[in-house]
C-alpha cells in the first residue's frame, strides 16, 4: 500500500490497526503463524506487507520484507516508524534478519514498537552491521 498515512508516525494504536489489518491476508499454509507489519516513510506514505510461506521454509518473505519491498517499489525514502504483529494482533519483535533490514531502511533512529514499548532500532539491534562497515573494508 503506497498511500499516504493520514495521521502522525507516532499513532501506534493506528499503525498497529494497519497491521493487523493486512496481517489477515498472510500467506501462513504451514506454520499457521500470520505476520502483519505497517510502517511510515519519512514523507508520511504507510507501508504494509504480510508475511508469504513457500514449501521450502528457508525462502519464507516476512512482513518486514513485504515493507521494505513497498518502500522502495513506491518511491524510496527511509522508514521512521514500524510496528509488527501476530495473527492475534499481539505485537512481536521482528526476527534478527528483519532488524538487519529494518536497519538499512530505516537506521538508528527508526522507531519501533515492542512488547516493552517503543525502542529505537539501536536499541533493538545495537552495534548493527551497516554500509558504512563495507566501506572499511573496501579501504574506504
Amino acid at each position: 500500500m503506497a498511500d499516504s498515512f493520514d495521521r502522525a508516525g507516532s499513532d501506534w494504536e493506528a499503525l498497529r490497526a494497519e497491521a493487523v489489518e493486512v496481517a489477515r491476508h498472510a500467506y501462513a499454509p504451514y506454520s499457521h503463524y500470520a505476520v502483519g507489519a505497517a510502517a511510515t516513510a519519512d514523507d508520511g506514505r504507510l507501508l504494509v506487507g504480510c508475511n508469504v510461506e513457500n514449501a521450502a521454509y528457508g525462502v519464507v518473505l516476512c512482513a518486514e520484507c513485504g515493507v521494505v519491498s513497498s518502500l522502495h517499489a513506491t518511491g524510496g525514502g527511509r522508514l521512521t516508524h514500524v510496528v509488527c504483529v501476530n495473527g492475534d494482533g499481539d505485537v512481536i519483535m521482528p526476527c534478527g534478519r528483519c532488524r538487519q533490514l529494518l536497519w538499512e531502511n530505516g537506521g538508528a533512529t527508526l522507531e519501533v514498537l515492542t512488547p516493552r514499548g517503543v525502542r529505537r532500532m539501536d536499541e533493538v539491534l545495537p552495534d548493527a552491521f551497516g554500509p558504512a562497515d563495507l566501506g572499511a573494508v573496501d579501504g574506504e
